[in-house]
């Protein structure tokens, strides 16, 4: 086997799981905040923690047939999230005086989960329409289980540009996978632009048309 495929297989994989891991971290630690808001005991912050972190991971991988999902094989991911969850439980107060900074790791961990997931997708053969999709499940599919879990909509259903930054950054991923752009600066460049995008609709208030919004419109045209 030539020498250069198998270097950049393991650039791929040592990506994929410094992407997962820095990712399951700061997830982690918005899912124990929720946790500790909502006055669950320890039992609950944890498995918040883990949920957070993991359940886009977990759903990636058990629908492109990677089995057993890397979250529940590779202790590692139990040990970042477990270690998250723990340190917000006994720091939460530093943590809440930061709350701009836990909002900056929030859109990180979006950003490296919708990165490392369209790359696992297409290093599985997934079609790029497909893998896109999945990248943007990855990122967002952690916070959708964490809120459901405390009977809570999910925050991505009505608020910012959150899915939306998480599927420009896995299309940016595809579009250099289909042009053989550097994986490394590719990916970098996906995460920088969803990272972005959710940062100025934190900064600016950004959101996309909802019911209220289209409600208040149908008002206007009548009264006019």
């Amino acid at each position: 086997m030539p020498l250069i495929p198998v270097l950049e297989q393991k650039t791929i994989h040592d990506l994929l799981l410094v992407l997962d891991l820095a990712g399951t971290f700061v997830f982690a630690i918005s899912g124990a905040m929720l946790g500790v808001r909502r006055s669950l005991d320890i039992f609950g912050i944890l498995v918040l923690s883990f949920v957070a972190s993991s359940a886009g991971g977990i759903t990636r991988d058990l629908l492109i047939g990677a089995v057993p999902p890397a979250a529940i094989s590779d202790w590692r991911y139990l040990a970042v999230a477990v270690a998250a969850g723990l340190l917000t439980l006994f720091s939460y107060s530093l943590i809440a005086r930061v709350r701009t900074a836990i909002l900056i790791f929030d859109a990180a961990g979006l950003a490296l989960f919708a990165v490392a997931g369209t790359q696992k997708a297409l290093t599985s053969g997934l079609n790029p329409l497909m893998a896109a999709l999945l990248g943007m499940l990855t990122g967002i599919g952690g916070g959708m289980v964490r809120d459901l879990l405390v009977a809570r909509t999910p925050v991505v259903l009505r608020s910012d540009l959150y899915a939306l930054a998480a599927l420009a950054g896995a299309m940016l991923v595809v579009v250099g996978h289909g042009l053989n752009w550097p994986i490394v600066p590719t990916a970098i460049a996906g995460a920088g632009v969803c990272f972005g995008l959710r940062l100025m609709a934190i900064r600016y208030g950004w959101n996309l048309p909802g019911a209220r919004t289209i409600e208040s419109g149908d008002e206007k045209s009548e009264r006019e």
